[in-house]
């Protein structure tokens, strides 16, 4: 059945085989290509292994409530084109019509990125009474996309959290929400609790999951999301599961001290966190 399926494979379909492919071993990445870019995952990859360092004055991308799934982190569906994503393919010449979706952009970081909480069902309390990706620039204030504004966080070298309630990341499995997330800048989250395999992915791609201790949370903290954060105790020796502090600076005098756990919960995962995720220890394992 496979030799009869198969044997016209190369020559069955004119409007296939009209398509040119390159000779190249290597796939010859297209930097206009809107669907397919290189992956950023390995560009500028050292060979040597940088010590685990404490997060310092970073800022809170979003403050967001319980059961925030994989779809409101990183959406398969339609692009808006009003949002980051639409504006991009737009800039790019792709009409509307064929903006398709993200799910079928997924080979495109520089579309996912955008994408990455920007489902306009997501509630950002930074932004109240505002549906979608939006957020807002501290210290000055401004409003914008969640997307502008960790751009603006990166060019001024300020990295990010995000926090929220419990049972975050829940439903599928979606692999660009922890790539996403990653690629936003942000370096920790800090949540009530994790759905296990968003928790395991977030390690993978080198973000701190942090966990609240139990019966402490945003509102009883008393934190806006409008403070300066440092994550602290974190080091090169760290052990799975270890308990961190986190210092928010509101201004005036106004800190607020708490526990975390931090949920690198094997040795393996701290492996991970200390290569900057899973696909950074293969390559550096490959290369040894």
């Amino acid at each position: 059945m496979k030799q009869e399926q198969y044997r016209d494979v190369f020559s069955g379909n004119e409007i296939w085989n009209s398509i040119h492919g390159g000779e190249s071993d290597l796939y010859p990445w297209d930097d206009q290509s809107t669907y397919i870019q290189e992956p950023p995952f390995f560009v500028d990859l050292d060979r040597e292994v940088k010590p685990i360092q404490e997060i310092r004055s970073a800022r809170v991308l979003a403050v967001l409530g319980d059961s925030i799934t994989t779809d409101h982190i990183s959406p398969a569906g339609a692009i808006p084109a009003d949002s980051p994503a639409g504006k991009y393919l737009l800039e790019h010449g792709v009409s509307l019509r064929d903006f398709n979706s993200y799910g079928s952009r997924r080979g495109n970081d520089r579309v996912m990125t955008r994408g990455t909480l920007a489902n306009i069902r997501l509630k950002n309390q930074l932004a109240p009474g505002v549906e979608g990706g939006q957020t807002v620039h501290f210290p000055d204030g401004q409003p914008m996309s969640i997307y502008e504004a960790a751009m603006k966080y990166r060019s001024e070298e300020i990295p990010l959290i995000v926090i929220a309630g419990s049972e975050y990341g829940t439903g599928s499995s979606r692999d660009w929400a922890a790539k996403g997330t990653l690629l936003l800048g942000v370096k920790a989250v800090i949540a009530q609790s994790f759905e296990r395999i968003h928790r395991s992915n977030l390690v993978g791609m080198g973000v701190l999951p942090l966990q609240f201790l139990p019966g402490e949370d945003v509102e009883n903290l008393g934190i806006s999301g409008r403070e300066v954060f440092q994550i602290l105790g974190l080091h090169d020796s760290i052990q799975p599961l270890s308990r961190l502090t986190v210092v928010a600076d509101g201004g005036n005098a106004n800190k607020i001290e708490f526990e975390v756990i931090a949920r690198l919960d094997t040795r393996m995962e701290v492996e991970y966190y200390r290569n900057g995720g899973i696909l950074q220890t293969v390559i550096r394992r490959m290369l040894s």
